[in-house]
């Protein structure tokens, strides 16, 4: 077959292939990843994470909160190795909760692909803070889609360490992920390892990367990096992007109270 008049065969790309073009009409927009096809067993929405071993999560400069120090609903982006765009995350929260509970508030983050559709959603409960304190440990549960649990993120007491545990749908533990001993912004990145389950493996980690004397003394937007094995669940690995924000929260967002 030929094609009417001023229009263009489809654009066939094999599994796993990339394309650097941006969308017509968005001059200068981030480059979006297009979404793999043909993967069985898979929630909608999550195809993306199957052909991936990293995640890159930026989080946006939100003028209004460096002009006023008012906190604000935090937004995403998140983009793959090549910075190809494949999630939008954005908080939504009320005004109070933000702004008097500070890092320690309850959220719900919900998760848009490039198609504009809703396929993930992340709820944090409120919970007192503790570190000292066992029945004051924080989690994160993890949806795909929207009102599906797939997985969660729950802070294990340590004594010395920051550490969590992820599971999965069934709450059985999966992995676990273990911080440094002081998490301390100091010109360089941060590391939570990735392990197995008796910590004797490191399968991945969840990096705050620095961004600049400026950036980090003035505002609370950060990066992180997150890396899993390419053959990983595709349930875990969102899990672990929610770990991501779970820790962003505990440890790098600011408390304006």
């Amino acid at each position: 077959g030929a094609y009417p008049p001023g229009t263009q065969p489809p654009i066939v790309q094999p599994p796993g292939a990339y394309t650097n073009q941006v969308p017509p009409g968005q001059k200068g927009a981030s480059q979006m990843m297009p979404m793999p096809s043909g993967i069985p067993d898979c929630p909608p929405g999550l195809e993306y994470l199957a052909q991936i071993d990293q995640l890159l999560v930026h989080q946006q400069v939100e003028l209004l909160e460096v002009l006023t120090g008012f906190e604000t609903n935090n937004k995403y982006q998140i983009k793959n190795s090549l910075g190809q765009l494949v999630y939008f995350a954005a908080e939504e929260n009320d005004f109070c909760n933000r702004n008097c509970c500070g890092n320690m508030r309850s959220f719900d983050m919900k998760i848009i692909d490039n198609l504009g559709q809703e396929v993930m959603n992340l709820y944090r409960p409120l919970k007192c803070t503790g570190c000292c304190c066992p029945c004051c440990l924080q989690e994160l549960e993890v949806m795909a889609p929207p009102g599906q649990p797939v997985g969660y993120v729950i802070q294990t007491w340590d004594l010395c360490l920051p550490k969590f545990t992820i599971q999965n749908e069934k709450k059985e533990p999966v992995l676990k992920i273990i911080g440094p001993c002081c998490v301390c912004n100091c010109c360089s990145d941060i590391d939570f390892k990735v392990t197995n389950l008796d910590e004797t493996e490191t399968v991945g980690k969840i990096t705050k990367q620095w961004t600049g004397l400026v950036r980090e003394s003035f505002t609370d937007a950060d990066n992180f990096g997150i890396q899993f094995p390419m053959d990983l669940d595709v349930k875990i690995k969102a899990v672990m992007l929610g770990a991501c924000f779970l820790i962003d929260y505990l440890f790098f967002e600011k408390n304006n109270n």
